[in-house]
């Protein structure tokens, strides 16, 4: 994330400042710039909620205005939550992610956020390349300044490398059909042995166990150790059958 500068705009409060400080640590991002923050930015409150990352803070560059501060950024990606004749062709933040890391080559880039209660004005979207829109709720859209800000870190983090050490679990060895009905098969022979199934109409359960492992996404392994399940059952169902009938053969 060394190519990515937070900039904060008139912020007011130390407490959102220091939050900021370590929603940045949490992705990696250490460049922070702030335009004529609150007198007490660098408080024992900022401190206390940037813990580990206060060092970000003590290393901030101050500027007067955000023109100053935009001077050697490349490209600027202003927030706001309003709409109107100067604020349109938004981005979403997984677009703005996937952009900010696409230029990392030859960009600097800016996430340039504004004051927590009015946020970024028109004169400082004007300054910006790019607008950015977190779509929230129309109930309540307003988002807190290091939440909105942990959403767009988290989006560019997405498509930078460390992203890249992360993905969503995949099966490595899908089960073909055939061992999948195979194994249908055997688990409605099995359940019948053991009266769990309505042998009037078996197939009525068996079809929520159908969706249930169709759903899994079975691997051939996984198969293996559910017939493995299977054959234990049946083996049992053996020895009980075979118990109850020396049983009854003592009787007689």
């Amino acid at each position: 994330m060394d190519h990515l500068t937070i900039i904060l705009v008139r912020p007011q409060g130390p407490i959102n400042i220091g939050a900021v400080c370590r929603v940045m640590m949490n992705f990696g991002c250490t460049r922070l710039r702030l335009v004529s923050p609150c007198s007490a930015y660098k408080s024992l409150e900022a401190k206390k909620m940037a813990l580990s990352a206060f060092h970000i803070l003590e290393r901030a560059q101050i500027f007067d205005t955000l023109e100053q501060a935009l001077v050697d950024i490349h490209s600027a990606y202003g927030t706001t939550r309003r709409f109107g004749k100067y604020r349109k062709g938004f981005l979403t933040p997984a677009t703005a992610g996937a952009q900010i890391q696409a230029q990392r080559q030859e960009h600097h880039s800016a996430l340039v956020m504004g004051p927590e209660d009015t946020g970024l004005e028109t004169k400082d979207l004007d300054l910006c390349r790019y607008f950015i829109t977190i779509p929230t709720h129309d109930s309540y859209p307003s988002m807190n300044l290091s939440h909105s800000l942990a959403v767009l870190l988290y989006e560019a983090s997405l498509k930078s490398g460390a992203g890249k050490n992360f993905h969503d679990p995949e099966v490595k060895d899908p089960a073909p059909g055939a061992e999948l009905e195979s194994m249908f098969a055997h688990m409605r022979k099995t359940l019948l042995d053991i009266d769990y199934l309505d042998p009037q109409n078996p197939d009525h359960l068996l079809h929520t166990y159908r969706r249930i492992f169709s759903n899994a996404g079975l691997s051939s392994r996984d198969v293996r150790i559910i017939r493995g399940l299977l054959s234990r059952i049946d083996w049992t169902e053996s020895q009980r059958r075979l118990k109850q009938a020396a049983i009854h053969e003592e009787k007689d």
